[in-house]
């Protein structure tokens, strides 16, 4: 099965299905990896405030544009509303505060990053007792007429959720104007999400792959141990054969589900190796194996979040 380059919403826009994925790199980390990445022929830039990060893209952004060495419309830019924005009266000032850091006028897509909201702050998050202060009145159908708004304005051309589950999803469908173009979730081998991401294309969502690899180096964040899917026998077996990396079967295997991904790496050569996925095939065979792996393993379970689980829109 032939993979396209390229994810197409339904209003027509066409997103690269491999994009860049900046989550926990520090600025110089990631403004070497983004150079990298760029070069190695990148267009889809994944951040959000919270990575706290997007000054750094945006310098090298406009240190890009402005020597000619890509144009913005060359570039899909996503970030998101921050988990102390989720509120109807801070998406249009939090979009702004992402694009003046990035110096950019509009994102290609802006999403809800989580669908809990937590006090705006400044600073750290509020925490109290060692646990996570929450504020629970969230209100998504109203944060999604807001989320409508700027993508009116045209400072987002297209708008998506992250981490909502289908309840939540549903109610915005059945709420909305201008539906949600995207859905960006955890998915690998252990956390396919097969009904999630079913019910999602069923409705017109493209889906976005994070943590595709797995994301072995948040342990320290999380304090547990988690699986290391690159060492996966029937994922190195598959490797072998085709002369591939494990990374590259996982990251073509999502392609070939039909999800678009974005795997974050500061080394140069596993930079290329992951956007070199356009030249061979999984066979069919080798797909029902790899998707006989799903063991409903969530690695990225909010728990660097403590308290979290008691809001009543978590997720999970």
């Amino acid at each position: 099965m032939a993979c396209t380059l390229d994810i197409t919403f339904e209003n027509g826009t066409k997103m690269p299905a491999l994009g860049f994925g900046t989550w926990r790199a520090s600025d110089e980390e990631v403004e070497k990896a983004l150079n990298e990445a760029l070069e190695a022929g990148y267009r889809h830039i994944d951040t959000a405030p919270v990575y706290l990060n997007e000054k750094t893209i945006g310098k090298v952004l406009k240190q890009w544009i402005d020597a000619g060495k890509v144009t913005r419309d060359e570039l899909f830019i996503v970030t998101k509303l921050p988990p102390h924005g989720i509120r109807a009266s801070s998406v249009e000032k939090f979009l702004k505060k992402s694009l003046n850091d990035l110096q950019l006028e509009y994102v290609d897509l802006y999403h809800v990053h989580v669908p809990f909201t937590l006090p705006e702050v400044n600073g750290p998050f509020l925490v109290e007792n060692g646990l996570i202060v929450l504020e629970t009145t969230t209100d998504h159908v109203a944060l999604w007429k807001a989320m409508e708004a700027v993508y009116e304005a045209g400072l987002a051309r297209n708008i998506g959720l992250s981490n909502f589950n289908q309840r939540q999803i549903q109610r915005i469908l059945d709420n909305c104007q201008i539906k949600p173009a995207n859905l960006q979730i955890e998915n690998h081998i252990y956390l396919q999400q097969p009904e999630l991401v079913k019910f999602a294309k069923a409705n017109g969502i493209t889906v976005t792959a994070y943590s595709p690899l797995g994301s072995k180096g948040i342990e320290k964040l999380l304090g547990r141990e988690v699986p290391d899917l690159l060492d996966n026998p029937v994922v190195k077996e598959i490797a072998e054969k085709l002369g591939k990396t494990p990374a590259q079967v996982l990251l073509r295997h999502l392609l070939q589900r039909g999800i678009s991904t974005i795997p974050k790496s500061t080394n140069p050569k596993r930079l290329r190796d992951n956007i070199d996925l356009f030249t061979f095939d999984i066979e069919d065979s080798d797909m029902v194996r790899l998707n006989e792996l799903d063991q409903n393993i969530r690695i990225c379970d909010f728990g660097f979040f403590p308290g979290v689980t008691k809001h009543p829109e978590f997720p999970f």
